[in-house]
């Protein structure tokens, strides 16, 4: 169950914003540029590591709910004591490059680790895109059936662009935009699609069956504020024209 009723309503409107600062990013000042950005930039909510210094940062200068992600259960507890409004087993694309895998059988052991540590708290849990798209969908199913409130898409990392320019953004989608396809016509909770998304590709994603769209490395790897505030408004954008051709249609 998605406690909070901004989430609740962003995802059933079908455009949920989350803003990723990384999974490896424990720099606070870092961390706060792109709460900030996801802040001014209209976000629906942003990702943050499982630190509850971290968390307390990103409380003192947004309104916007913040997600934790880890792949230690232990470490939510003290986040969501820290005000974590929800958390994340995942982002596993920053473990890929270590040679670091999570099978299906791992990640629904953390799910259901962690839903016993924290029953009540909105889990997000990612779907590794290592796994054939059959065995995805299985695993999403496990994964709800074990408590997870949101399922989230990866795959933006290891997808290898042929070409420049649109196409090459499209190619580097594919991996995330045909699992949130797949994953999102078997189950019954929201699907956030995430991992090597633009303004381009998010609104491919909702059509794809997502319900929102994660972004991270297109923001937390700029250095310049300003420049997060105008791609975090262009993604904000490239939503809405989705729900402008919706209501058209």
């Amino acid at each position: 169950m998605i406690a909070n009723s901004t989430l609740k309503q962003a995802f059933s409107r079908n455009n949920a914003l989350k803003i990723i600062s990384g999974l490896n990013n424990f720099d606070l000042q870092k961390v706060v540029a792109v709460v900030k950005a996801a802040t001014a930039g209209n976000a629906t909510f942003v990702d943050i590591a499982a630190d509850p210094n971290l968390v307390q940062g990103a409380k003192a200068v947004t309104h916007l709910p913040v997600c934790v992600s880890a792949v230690e259960p232990e470490k939510f507890v003290s986040c969501v004591e820290a005000g974590a409004d929800l958390i994340e087993i995942g982002n596993f694309d920053s473990f890929y490059a270590q040679g670091r895998r999570f099978e299906a059988p791992e990640v629904l052991a953390l799910t259901q680790k962690t839903r016993s540590l924290l029953p009540d708290i909105t889990l997000s849990v990612t779907v590794p895109h290592i796994l054939e798209l059959d065995r995805q969908v299985e695993l999403a199913e496990a994964l709800v059936a074990a408590g997870a409130d949101i399922i989230q898409t990866e795959g933006g990392t290891s997808s290898a662009p042929q070409h420049a320019g649109i196409t090459g953004l499209i190619e580097k989608a594919t991996p995330t935009l045909a699992a949130a396809s797949a994953i999102s016509q078997a189950v019954n909770v929201p699907v956030l699609c995430a991992s090597g998304l633009s303004n381009v590709t998010v609104p491919m994603a909702i059509a794809a069956g997502a319900s929102g769209v994660g972004v991270g490395s297109a923001i937390n790897q700029l250095n310049d504020e300003v420049a997060m505030v105008a791609v975090v408004r262009g993604l904000v954008e490239a939503l809405a024209t989705v729900q402008r051709q919706a209501s058209y249609s």
